[in-house]
């Protein structure tokens, strides 16, 4: 059975010139980067010209862009080293009710050590109200963080004008964009974002490598201590394998965004339109005109998610009931409660995300994979339902 991959928002598949650019740190120059005879200056080499390659691609300056081991990591940085060093001006917090687990849990974190936080509500695309951000800002408020795009919905926030609302009151502005980049241009001085988080494995590169930029007058302190790698803001011996791998990974996904968005955005409008066409009760969440032309979430009315999810794995399809962090928990999503859907409905959903590799071949065979799984579901649960009720009134 050849299998088909519709998950790459939990992760893509290593590129070949990714890799072929990451076999030099993986062989022969295996130096620690913070070592100061010739081993340690090769690695090194190699990271400053990541660092560079990556600074260009947002417009910003290579002492602003520090590697992380991921998204989540760079994420927490963020949210808790800002707050942290900047906790003399205030200690408010804004963000958001569908925002990656791993700003989520930092700002609960903080809320734990005296700060406050205020969780904006979305509407049922996912898009935060601007009226209630500024209701939201006080006198104490000292970082706004946003995500770029969503990992569930796919839906992309007006990051640009979020930006410039903090930047008038004087805020501090953070934005996860992992699932963005690479799909949207993004200009850090124009958008006047002063900390932004990108992942190497969301973008064909390796897993363990990501990066946070932070614009140079924005105070952050470390939250992983150790050596003074990464101008002391991060310890810890640099992965020069992952971060060169990673700046190609941005290189290629800047290179060819026009290409490949276009031919994303075919492969969804397909899939969308003849899933719509051969399974019934389905309803598709966000408003296509503002969200990646990857991510679909699509509600199947009356079927278990979980069920389904299973099912469609059996059959050689790979989705997701969520984020991929989230994916163990038998919690409701709170991406799906947040826009409103039931607890019946919210368990009802599944992501799928399609990738660069994907065919369309591909997309008729798991669509056909997907109606037989849903009408087994539903005449399951119509047959042994009914009879459960029966017994239940009996």
């Amino acid at each position: 059975m050849e299998r088909i991959y519709l998950d790459n928002s939990a992760t893509t598949t290593l590129s070949p010139e990714v890799l072929n650019a990451m076999m030099p740190a993986l062989t022969s120059v295996y130096g620690n980067s913070a070592s100061i005879h010739s081993f340690g200056r090769e690695a090194s080499n190699l990271i400053d010209q990541s660092r560079d390659v990556i600074a260009e691609t947002i417009n910003a300056k290579s002492n602003e862009i520090y590697f992380t081991s991921s998204g989540s990591e760079a994420n927490s940085m963020a949210i808790v080293g800002i707050a942290y060093a900047n906790r003399n001006h205030g200690n408010h917090i804004i963000t958001s009710k569908i925002e990656h687990e791993s700003v989520l849990n930092a700002c609960r974190f903080l809320e734990k050590n005296g700060f406050q936080v205020t969780y904006l509500n979305v509407d049922e695309n996912g898009l935060i109200n601007f009226t209630e951000l500024l209701h939201a800002i006080n006198p104490n408020t000292i970082l706004i963080s946003i995500m770029s795009a969503n990992n569930e919905l796919g839906t992309i926030q007006y990051i640009k004008a979020i930006a410039q609302t903090a930047k008038e009151k004087n805020i501090i502005f953070h934005t996860d964009a992992v699932q963005l980049y690479g799909h949207m241009d993004i200009d850090v001085q124009d958008m006047n974002i002063d900390a932004l988080t990108i992942s190497a494995h969301k973008i064909y590169g390796p897993k363990g490598a990501g990066a946070l930029y932070v614009r140079n007058d924005v105070k952050i302190d470390p939250i992983i201590f150790g050596g003074n790698q990464e101008r002391n803001k991060r310890g810890g011996t640099c992965n020069t394998a992952g971060i060169v791998g990673l700046a190609k990974a941005c290189e290629i996904a800047t290179r060819d965004m026009r290409a490949n968005n276009h031919k994303l955005r075919q492969l969804s409008e397909y899939f969308t339109t003849k899933l719509s066409e051969e399974v019934e009760h389905i309803v598709i969440n966000a408003n296509i005109r503002q969200k990646l032309p990857n991510i679909i979430s699509v509600t199947f009315i009356g079927v278990d998610g979980e069920s389904l999810l299973t099912k469609l794995d059996m059959n050689g399809v790979a989705v997701s009931t969520g984020s991929a962090c989230t994916s163990n928990s038998l919690t409701v999503s709170h991406v799906m409660k947040a826009i409103g859907l039931s607890n019946d409905n919210a368990r009802s959903t599944i992501r799928f995300s399609i990738g660069k590799n994907n065919s369309y071949e591909e997309l008729d065979r798991a669509i056909a994979i997907i109606k037989k799984s849903v009408e087994e579901l539903r005449e399951y649960s119509s047959t042994f339902g009914s009879k459960t009720r029966k017994r239940k009134g009996a």
